[in-house]
């Protein structure tokens, strides 16, 4: 098993992951990257609102393996209110 660290960045702020944690397949390590930034994200958003970007940052003692990104834009299409 390989040890593998979880950098979280919100927007332009970067907390680094000292610990890690171990996995035995890159693909396992894809599925808690994935699952983990959608709750981040989804906290996120129910306490900031849109126009958001969060991203988790895989590394492990080689360097970066892998970065998913999650973006939250609201955009209006038509005015509110009468």
């Amino acid at each position: 098993m390989r040890r593998y660290y979880f950098d979280v960045r919100d927007d332009d702020n970067l907390q680094t992951d000292d610990e890690g944690r171990d996995f035995s397949s890159v693909e396992a390590v894809q599925d808690e990257a994935t699952v983990s930034l959608a709750e981040l994200a989804l906290d996120a958003m129910a306490k900031r609102g849109a126009d958001h970007r969060m991203s988790i940052e895989v590394r492990d003692d080689r360097g970066p393996v892998l970065k998913v990104n999650c973006t939250f834009e609201i955009e209006r299409l038509q005015r509110s209110g009468g």
